[in-house]
């Protein structure tokens, strides 16, 4: 089961069959611990609707209210990898190696709602930073109580050159306006995710494919409830929040985004964000 937000209302798809949500208070519907059943019940004896499929193939906008979008790092190997590589230079040591195997995983705030580009929206590469690359990552929605209730796909983008010049730059590498992508739905199943759903990562660039990609979200290194109780430890989230996994697919390092760019990710189970590169 799939919820869709549309500039027209919410839409729930179910079989391939679209139904109007009985709210269109995004905050409020999605911030349920029972949002399968609840969204199942909505759908109970309603006839299809012609007329939200068509604002869901026109009109679909990121899946997000009010809710804050944090990420996490380090939680593949070769995310690891990368950014151990990136921080040499900056005496970055064996930082990356260290949170890889530790207990506490690697969390950082992500973006705002406000910052959140949808589906067909531009992601931003930053004026100042040589070397960008989008991250493809698996993206956990917790309701308020912790619960983990939905799936989407998430976008986020990173400036590595700023990152690897000093480690305490991340914030300035991760967060800037058009960082993050989310969408295109909610993905609502009555169990979790299948952990062999594939991430599939496509970069076209004057329609032509430069780099591509993809990966089993069973290779993450930790498990979602864990680091969903991370980031729940000491901090509340009235509307519920959004969290990126981490990415396992990381572009060689000669490979940049540039502008004009078109960046695919792909879940199995919840579809397809595309987003070109401004």
């Amino acid at each position: 089961m799939r919820l869709y937000k549309t500039r027209s209302g919410l839409v729930i798809e179910s079989d391939n069959n679209f139904f109007r949500a009985p709210s269109d208070d995004w905050d409020y519907l999605v911030n349920q611990d029972n949002l399968h059943a609840y969204l199942e019940e909505a759908i109970s004896g309603v006839s299809p609707s012609d007329e939200c499929r068509t604002w869901v193939e026109t009109q679909v906008m990121a899946p997000i209210g009010q809710q804050e979008v944090w990420a996490s790092g380090v939680t593949y190997l070769r995310s690891r990898d990368a950014r151990m590589e990136e921080s040499k230079k900056a005496g970055g040591g064996n930082f990356y190696d260290r949170v890889y195997d530790a207990e506490r995983p690697e969390l950082f705030f992500k973006s705002t709602a406000a910052r959140v580009v949808g589906p067909g929206e531009a992601v931003r590469i930053r004026e100042d930073s040589t070397w960008n690359v989008p991250e493809p990552e698996l993206t956990l929605f917790a309701t308020s109580s912790g619960k983990i209730v939905g799936y989407t796909c998430g976008n986020d983008m990173s400036s590595r050159s700023i990152e690897g010049e000093n480690p305490l730059y991340l914030p300035q590498a991760k967060t800037y306006t058009g960082s993050a992508a989310l969408g295109p739905c909610l993905y609502v199943p009555k169990t979790a995710i299948d952990p062999e759903a594939q991430i599939h990562l496509v970069i076209k660039r004057k329609n032509e494919t430069v780099h591509e990609g993809q990966i089993s979200i069973n290779q993450m290194k930790r498990t979602h409830t864990e680091l969903i109780g991370f980031l729940f430890r000491e901090l509340s989230f009235p509307h519920g929040c959004y969290l990126m996994t981490g990415t396992g697919l990381v572009p060689p390092d000669a490979f940049t985004l540039k502008r004009g760019d078109v960046v695919q990710i792909s879940i199995e189970g919840i579809g397809t964000l595309e987003n070109p590169v401004s």
